[in-house]
This record gives structure tokens, sequence and C-alpha cells, in this order.
């Protein structure tokens, strides 16, 4: 396992001192956490980046990639309607083949559940991350901003059909699926593949009957599954896929629409124009999402980050798929986009999803840094 250097002391403190004060209990979460629990949350793509952990006989788990989960979990098992929790310690993620990224680091972070103002929890929780990262000396750092909610939004007032909207949001965090079912308007009615006949027919059985006769299949073939997926999750999926065939597809019109609202990315102001005129050349208005917006941009400008400092794009998302709101990436001009200082956002769903009666007023945001990252390496900064 690839390891983290040690952040300097004096450092480590400066990066911390913004997550003091907010009025947060400490919380220190378990390192071994359930495996499918978090796939069906963060996405099925996070597989390959987690450490898998099985004891004999026992259900497949992993090593804790993130905090959010964890922390979210405790407050569900408290039965606290509300609750803010800063914690420090260890993440681990499997590093992608030929990176010689950390696969054991330092986050430091909040997660926040509250019945108030979320446009005002979201600009405290920003300004955390974004103080904490420039603690650590780097003064190439920008912000770089992104909203699930707004692409749910901009899809609303399009007036699609109900199942092809919903299977639009869905897609929203996994790119690859979005920019096929763009593609699909392009492509017009094409012969059905092999997969999707048998997802097709399997779709036409109850969920149990689907489950024997893919296990029966299987032992024909002499077909050993591997991956931790049981019949009946395959099963669901190959529904699901049954489901999208099926399913109204979007106009080349509207595929163009939702192409260049995707395409937007600039500075806060200028984008969330862009995106004001878009809606409207598709007749729609976003006026409370694009007011709730600027809130966001003032509240952050007036938190000290320079409006040159920040970008919005559509079509950003994070890595974990239960984000549901505002993202953001803090992110070095050394360092890269594709290693963040700090990131976070804002998961109002995620507590019901994981079982939690919550009181529907109650949402959720976080962030974390990475210390090393924000760490600017110079000796006098360590001093």
């Amino acid at each position: 396992m690839q390891l983290e250097p040690t952040v300097p002391p004096k450092v480590l403190a400066a990066i911390r001192a913004p997550f003091t004060g907010l009025g947060a209990t400490s919380i220190d979460a378990p390192v071994i956490q359930p495996l499918n629990q978090l796939l069906d949350l963060a996405g099925e793509a996070m597989r390959a980046r987690l450490f898998i952990v099985q004891g004999e006989g026992g259900a497949e788990a992993c090593l804790r990639p993130d905090f959010t989960i964890p922390v979210a979990r405790a407050h569900g098992a408290s039965g606290a309607a509300s609750g803010r929790y800063v914690y420090e310690g260890k993440a681990f993620r499997v590093a992608p083949k030929g990176t010689d990224r950390a696969e054991e680091f330092l986050q430091i972070g909040i997660e926040a559940f509250e019945a108030r103002d979320p446009v005002g929890a979201d600009v405290e929780v920003a300004t955390v991350a974004w103080r904490a990262s420039l603690a650590g000396g780097r003064t190439d750092l920008s912000m770089r901003l992104g909203d699930v909610a707004l692409f749910s939004a901009f899809i609303g007032a399009m007036a699609l059909p109900e199942a092809l909207a919903a299977r639009l949001d869905r897609a929203f965090t996994r790119p690859r699926v979005l920019r096929a079912e763009l593609a699909r308007a392009q492509a017009g009615e094409q012969a059905p593949r092999a997969g999707d006949r048998l997802a097709g027919l399997l779709a036409g059985l109850p969920e149990a009957e689907a489950s024997a006769v893919l296990e029966e299949f299987w032992g024909l073939a002499g077909i050993q599954p591997v991956g931790g997926r049981s019949a009946a999750e395959i099963v669901h999926r190959l529904s699901e896929r049954a489901e999208a065939a099926s399913a109204p597809r979007l106009s080349a019109a509207q595929a163009d629409l939702i192409h260049r609202f995707l395409a937007i990315d600039d500075q806060p102001q200028r984008a969330l124009d862009q995106v004001a005129a878009l809606a409207r050349e598709g007749g729609a208005s976003l006026d409370v999402p694009l007011k709730a917006w600027q809130a966001r941009l003032d509240g952050l400008m007036a938190a000290g980050i320079a409006p040159e400092r920040m970008s919005l794009s559509t079509a950003f998302g994070r890595a974990f798929g239960y984000y549901d709101g505002v993202l953001f990436e803090v992110t070095s001009a050394a360092l890269g986009a594709e290693h963040p200082v700090a990131g976070g956002g804002r998961y109002d769903a995620l507590l019901a999803r994981l079982g939690a009666k919550v009181d529907p007023s109650v949402g959720a945001v976080g962030c974390m840094v990475r210390p090393w990252r924000a760490f600017d390496g110079s000796a006098a900064g360590a001093a």
C-alpha cells in the first residue's frame, strides 16, 4: 500500500484551524464499512478503487474510502434530528494503475445535518474548505463549482416524459451513460443487442423467477459468477437496462439543448447568465435555482474568494454518486484537476437512502481537505 508523507505539525495545525469553532462534535468513524451498501450509494464504478476485505463466511466489506457515508450512518443511528461532526483520520483507496497516488491518506472534514438555510450552509462549508486549503501555503488554488440539482431543474423544465427525465437524472453522475443516452437521439432505431434481448426476457418475469432462471443458466453454461453481485442484483440491473431500452427517447432538438447546457464552463456569473438564456430558449424558467446560486456567489465573494478564482461547470460531478445538490472542489494548478486539494457538496437524500428516519426539512452538506495536497512543501511553511 502506497502511503502518503507526513504533513509538518505546524502546517497541519493551520489546515485544521478553519474547522474549529464550527460547533461540531469530533467523530471517529469505523475503518471497516459494508461493501454493498457503499456501492449502492456511491456507485458501482467505485469498486475498482476500494480495498475489499472479507472474513471467513462473512459479508464483503471494505476499508473506508471517504468519511461521508460512515459519518452519515453514525448520525442516522444516533436518532438525533440534527448534528455537526468534524473528523480527522485516514482514508483508503486503490491507486489507478500506472499512477503513484497514495492509497492511505489523511483527510480532515466536516459533515453537517441541519434544518437551516441551505444556501448559507453551502457557503459556510465551501468557505471552510477554501480556507483550510489556503492554510497549506499554496497560492495557485481555484474552486470549481457545480450543481446536480441545477441539471435536474433544467431537465424538469423541459417537460420530458417522467421516466425519461428520471433516467437522465440518474445518468448525470455517470458521464458515459449520459453520453450514450444523448447519442440515442441521433442514432435512430437500431437492432437490439443480445444483451438487450436477455434483459428484456428476464424483465418480463417476476424477480425471484428471473433470478432462478439466471442461476440455472450459469449452471448449464458452467459459469462461476465473480465480483460479489448476486443473481437478484444482476436481474435488477438487467431490468433497468430493459426499461431504458424501451423507454421514450430524446428528440434531436432536446438532446442538442442538453448538450449545450452541459458544455457551460465559465466564471460563475457568466455561466449562470448562459444557463438562464438557454432555459429561456427552451421555453422554461429557472428563476428559483438561479436566484439561490446568485446568493451563494455573493456569500463566497464576501468570504474573500475572488470571482476569477472560481468557475461553474454544469457538467461537473464528483466520484461519489450520493451528491444531489451543490458540488465544489478546490484544485491546485501545480497538482492538476485529477488531484483535488479539497472537495464536498450537498447530499440531502443520503440519510433516507441509508434507512434513517429523517425530518424532510433536514439537509446535509460536508467537505474534506487533503492536508498533504494542501501543503506547498516549502521549508518556510513547515518551520
